[in-house]
């Protein structure tokens, strides 16, 4: 029987499901809504690696939310800041690294991301990531007059993009947070050059 949320908490990772450890930084791609956070924090504590946020750095550096600095500096300026901020992460030590979802567009960060490791994409379908936002008011660009149409527009222009990831996992809606994890460490087991099996 699948455990929920607050078990999954209350009783830590099993030392039956699949692991190993990180020689690189595996960078979760994908868009808003696709679990990046919820699964890359899994993926670091099973992996007992170190978790990063780009956006959380961001927002740290700047002293304010990402929807502030969307409304007070444009797009144009957080994209850059945000390339400075993923560029610093990925010279860090290996970790689990989860991007904004706007992230992975940007060709320089593409590059940068796959050279230091891997990019995975957490690949939702629409239907999916609406059940996901569609109450949440802390994506700016979700703040217009039909934001599922918004959504869907954005989905269909940035797939083609994500689908350039060295990995992908497709996330379906019946899978708990510690199977999906166990579905990316699967993937990742295809890559010795990134994750050192514990049959090692």
């Amino acid at each position: 029987m699948r455990k929920d949320m607050a078990e999954q908490q209350d009783s830590g990772v099993s030392r039956s499901r699949p692991g190993g450890r990180l020689r690189k930084t595996v960078t979760l791609v994908g868009m808003m809504g696709s679990g990046k956070t919820a699964i890359g924090k899994a993926l670091a504590a099973r992996l007992s690696m170190p978790f990063v946020d780009s956006d959380h750095e961001i927002e740290a550096a700047a002293a304010a939310t990402i929807a502030e600095i969307f409304a007070r500096d444009g797009e144009p300026f957080f994209r850059d800041r945000e390339a400075e901020v993923i560029a610093r992460l990925l010279r860090a030590e290996p970790a689990v690294l989860s991007t904004g979802g706007g992230a992975f567009l940007a060709e320089r960060n593409r590059r940068a991301i796959s050279e230091a490791g891997v990019a995975l994409w957490l690949d939702a379908d629409v239907d999916l990531l609406w059940e996901r936002v569609r109450h949440k008011q802390t994506r700016p660009l979700l703040r217009t007059a039909d934001p599922r149409r918004t959504l869907v527009e954005i989905y269909e222009a940035r797939v083609p993009i994500y689908r350039l990831a060295d990995l992908s996992v497709k996330a379906d809606p019946k899978y708990s947070i510690e199977e999906m994890t166990d579905a990316v460490v699967r993937a990742l087991a295809g890559r010795p050059d990134v994750l050192e099996s514990d049959d090692a």
